[in-house]
């Protein structure tokens, strides 16, 4: 009997101590931090092409965690961008986001621990959350309605109550706008709609996977084949980087400038990747000045690409080196933008 009462007294205490750990993890909502998961997530953007049509894209690589302390933040990877189409994956990376040089976004918040202190126990509720977001070398602030959802003491969803508005001209997107369009020669509204789908884990809980990664380089990241381009691919790919108006020399000269390194570190990788190919490097000039000094400078330029991809370990039979000087302008030469469309770069598989 003795033995049965003090059974029935561990039992009783054993649930208590249940019900305290409950409780305590229900008043403190961000004890112990929360890691995203991104298996169970999604962040998805909608953009507008052609005035009616939509299309749908998400991103694939993204970590985020929420700490202790109510500092929410999440991280996503831009060349992660996924459209489920490779050579529209590569426009976004290089036209529009330009990961080259910008290779992540992020978004910051401070939860209010108030506002979700009676989450066990009405479940589902929304709340207008304040946060910054920083894309393309801008960082501004916003709010939006977001839903949170209880599933258990160690698992929560927070996701967007309506999709929400980004507009390119906020973060000095809208020259990545217009290479979008003349790329693929359609109209594109400059917003997108976004929304997600978070799912956080407690950190230490049974559900809750280790703490959020590093999040890794681009390079590797890319939802790309791996291994070599076919040859369309690579096509592809030097026609878009031709487009991408990132190559950059001191006025009047062929010293390339230092900001031109991220991009042409890239193009190096791509050239990498399309073994047997020769690739023409075509420099252009605008109408400023004689015929035969914007020939020479055209010449000299496309020269000082081919000389820095050499530099990266690419043989220099790789290369076919030409100046077409002001001969063949992509618009007129009657604005100061259209001569800075004028002056540019171009790439292209010759051979192979």
């Amino acid at each position: 009997m003795r033995h049965h009462i003090l059974y029935r007294l561990s039992v009783v205490l054993l649930c208590l101590l249940g019900l305290t750990t409950a409780g305590a993890a229900q008043d403190d909502p961000f004890a112990s931090g929360w890691t995203l998961q991104p298996a169970a997530s999604s962040l998805r953007f909608q953009s507008v092409k052609n005035e009616v049509k939509v299309e749908s894209s998400q991103f694939a690589t993204y970590t985020g965690q929420i700490g202790a302390d109510g500092t929410a933040s999440v991280k996503i990877l831009l060349d992660s961008v996924d459209t489920k189409v490779d050579l529209r994956n590569v426009r976004m990376r290089f036209l529009f986001f330009e990961t080259f040089q910008f290779p992540e976004a992020t978004i910051t918040a401070k939860l209010d621990p108030a506002a979700f202190a009676d989450l066990a126990q009405v479940r589902r509720k929304t709340i207008t959350l304040p946060y910054t977001l920083d894309l393309h070398g801008v960082t501004k602030a916003f709010e939006a309605d977001v839903v949170v959802t209880y599933l258990s003491d160690d698992l929560v969803a927070i996701a967007s109550g309506a999709p929400i508005a980004v507009a390119a001209d906020d973060f000095n997107l809208t020259p990545g706008i217009e290479k979008l369009q003349d790329a693929a020669n359609v109209r594109i509204i400059p917003s997108a709609t976004v929304s997600f789908d978070f799912m956080f884990a407690r950190n230490g809980a049974d559900a809750a996977a280790p703490a959020a990664a590093v999040v890794e380089a681009p390079a590797s990241a890319a939802l790309e084949s791996e291994g070599n381009f076919d040859p369309e691919a690579c096509k592809g790919r030097f026609e878009i980087l031709s487009r991408s108006g990132n190559i950059y020399f001191r006025s009047g000269s062929a010293t390339l400038d230092t900001k031109s390194a991220p991009l042409l570190d890239s193009l190096a990788d791509i050239v990498t990747r399309c073994p047997g190919m020769v690739i023409e490097v075509a420099g252009h000039t605008d109408d400023e000045g004689s015929d035969v000094a914007n020939q020479r400078l055209s010449e000299s330029r496309a020269r000082s690409v081919a000389k820095y991809l050499q530099g990266r370990g690419i043989e220099a039979a790789r290369f076919a080196v030409v100046g077409r000087g002001e001969s063949q302008p992509v618009v007129a030469n009657d604005t100061a933008e259209n001569k800075a469309k004028n002056r540019r770069i171009e790439f292209k598989v010759v051979n192979g």
